[in-house]
């Protein structure tokens, strides 16, 4: 199941925010222009994991020389401190612990006439008049329902 959580403009690039989806709530990770989700849960204790911080991994190319990597970034449970990387769900602590659930996001365009996601399926719309005081249906086209169509 599909649902809306936020608009995408809603979180800049290493922001995140835990939303109530049903019972579940989940952290949503903004990594540059990609959108990753966790479980609000630790799988070491069952912490609230997505509460913690999140950082971009370190790295070192050399002895002294230490970078961020934007494109890395590690969600820390305040209870204990484990980490997660938000792209995947895995920890590297504890070898062989199960990784934090990870959800499947997406970007999608809204109407904004209506503010509404367009659905899969169009229903077929045809031209009417009144000609006569006789409502009239031209069946011969298809009136174009997406505005690129009427290009």
């Amino acid at each position: 199941m599909k649902v809306a959580v936020m608009g995408a403009d809603e979180l800049a690039p290493g922001e995140h925010r835990v939303v109530q989806v049903g019972q579940r709530s989940i952290g949503i990770f903004r990594v540059g222009d990609e959108y990753h989700a966790l479980a609000d849960h630790c799988p070491h204790q069952g912490g609230p994991l997505c509460r913690g911080r999140a950082a971009p991994l370190a790295v070192a190319g050399a002895p002294g020389e230490v970078a961020l990597d934007p494109d890395r970034v590690f969600v820390a449970c305040p209870w204990h401190g484990w980490e997660y990387d938000v792209t995947t769900g895995r920890s590297y602590f504890g070898p062989g612990e199960a990784p934090v659930r990870s959800y499947t996001t997406e970007v999608v365009a809204v109407d904004p006439a209506t503010g509404r996601v367009p659905g899969p399926y169009v229903a077929d719309t045809f031209a009417v008049t009144v000609e006569d005081r006789v409502v009239v249906v031209d069946t011969a086209a298809r009136r174009p329902t997406d505005p690129e169509e009427t290009a």
